[in-house]
């Protein structure tokens, strides 16, 4: 052998050797979870529901024709229809059933869950770690949170300890047992990948995202730290193919205990409310607003009568804190406001006309039905055509009073130009152009011929009872 393959002989030799020792290092390094596992999973319950659907009769003319066919042939075809329990009135009984998961919080056994796992279900079925099966009592659901707590009969039952989610940073290992497909006391792990995440409908949760693996049946069961603390329930995943994709959701355990109290000591659950619709803060509305970065929460429409109204926000006020807790998203908002009480004071720091001021009100209760404006505008008797390509019309007294508004115009036609680009539509309400209130069409020619040009303008528009500030640029 050459000097030089020695070398190299030797060099390859040395890397294996290093190698060799650092992989043990590594996997000396990685969380075992053996012992979390062990101690939680007694009390990790399985959820299965019925629900009656209604009776349906089947003809006979929809059941296959077995006469005639030899015996051995008819048999296998009756075994293979299922056999459906027979109504009183001669029609057959449909029964629709999901899976789930739960843990149990306390040794006299109540359990939390997700509502949508128990959601219209005639009867609910707890399987325990020894495969024992009782039925459950259903205490409260709070589908705003998608939190159901239950109740088994039972005396010194197997209790998860519970963590605090607030302390959860993002990059910590995670870990959730639930049952996948049925397949009871499946564990899985990942890392959380984000906190505080808003997903679409959902404006009282603040989401855990991690990437553990979660598939049907987990809906329901604990996700853990390291310490063995429930952090959140898995509730939800984002998915294109209808399975697991690497991105997850979990309730936080802080929001969810605070649904469970309520539940359990009032039967239902109270928010705080402030009456207004709001919209993301985007570069161009900054812009528009005076503001240095996209950043809080636009009050595109008050209730009347509402804490925000009695309170004195206005709209097109940006809400840039709430009891000193920063609005970096507009969904931060519904989530802080959502956890303070029915009377409990909120001070507001905003951003009006470019100035900041600070609004104290009193927080009030979220109505049981949220009430939203309806009417659809009808066209009046003035016009006015203008540079952004539109021609607008007064509001009637009677569609002001319907729709509470002091001013406002309606749009009778898009023609060419601005406001066709940005998707306005006959029938839309103008109420406010470059943060100007507009009471006529006169004002709102007047406001138009003075826009800016190659600057953000905003614009609020009405449609549909829905108000949402969009903003334009006219160019030169």
């Amino acid at each position: 052998m050459s000097i030089p393959s020695l070398k190299t002989y030797f060099s390859i030799l040395a890397t294996v050797l290093v190698l060799g020792q650092a992989v043990p290092a590594v996997a000396d390094s990685l969380p075992d979870f053996t012992q979390l596992v062990e101690n939680a999973s007694p009390a990790v319950v399985n959820i299965s529901t019925t629900q009656k659907l209604p009776d349906r009769r089947v003809s006979e003319q929809q059941m296959p024709d077995l006469e005639g066919l030899p015996p051995m042939l008819r048999e296998f075809f009756e075994r293979g229809m299922p056999q459906q329990p027979r109504s009183p009135g001669g029609g057959r009984q449909r029964e629709a059933q999901s899976l789930g998961s739960g843990f149990i919080i306390s040794p006299d056994g109540y359990i939390l869950t997700n509502n949508h796992v128990i959601a219209d279900a005639d009867e609910i079925l707890v399987r325990l770690a020894d495969r024992s099966e009782l039925k459950a009592k259903l205490i409260g659901t709070d589908p705003r949170s998608d939190v159901a707590l239950l109740k088994i009969d039972g005396k010194d039952l197997p209790v998860l300890k519970l963590g605090k989610s607030q302390d959860l940073k993002a990059g910590q290992w995670v870990v959730a047992i639930g049952s996948p497909f049925g397949f009871d006391h499946t564990v899985t792990q990942g890392i959380v990948s984000a906190i505080g995440r808003s997903l679409p409908n959902e404006n009282y949760v603040p989401f855990i995202q991690t990437d553990v693996p979660i598939n049907p049946g987990n809906s329901g069961g604990p996700l853990f730290n390291l310490s063995g603390e429930v952090v959140g329930i898995n509730s939800q995943i984002y998915t294109r193919s209808g399975g697991f994709m690497g991105v997850s959701f979990a309730i936080p355990i802080d929001v969810a205990m605070d649904v469970s109290n309520q539940l359990k000591s009032e039967g239902k659950v109270s928010r705080g409310w402030l009456g207004v619709v709001i919209q993301e803060v985007n570069k161009d509305l900054a812009e528009s607003f005076g503001l240095e970065k996209p950043a809080g929460a636009l009050v595109a429409q008050i209730q009347e009568g509402g804490p925000a109204a009695k309170g004195g926000l206005q709209v097109g006020d940006v809400i840039l804190k709430l009891n000193d807790q920063p609005i970096i998203m507009s969904a931060d908002l519904p989530h802080l406001v959502g956890a303070l009480k029915a009377g409990a004071k909120a001070n507001l720091e905003v951003i009006r006309e470019g100035k900041r001021k600070n609004i104290e009100l009193t927080v009030g209760a979220i109505p049981e039905e949220g009430a939203e404006l309806e009417s659809q505008p009808k066209s009046g008797v003035e016009r006015s055509s203008n540079r952004l390509g539109v021609a607008v019309v007064e509001l009637t007294a009677e569609q002001k009073k319907a729709l509470e508004l002091q001013g406002g115009v309606v749009i009778k036609e898009v023609q060419d130009g601005p406001a066709a680009l940005i998707g306005l539509q006959p029938g839309d309400i103008i109420t406010h152009l470059n943060n100007q209130a507009i009471g006529s069409t006169k004002e709102f020619t007047e406001i138009a011929k003075a826009l800016p040009k190659n600057r953000s303008v905003s614009m609020r528009v009405l449609r549909q009872g829905r108000a949402s500030f969009i903003t334009f640029k006219l160019a030169e």
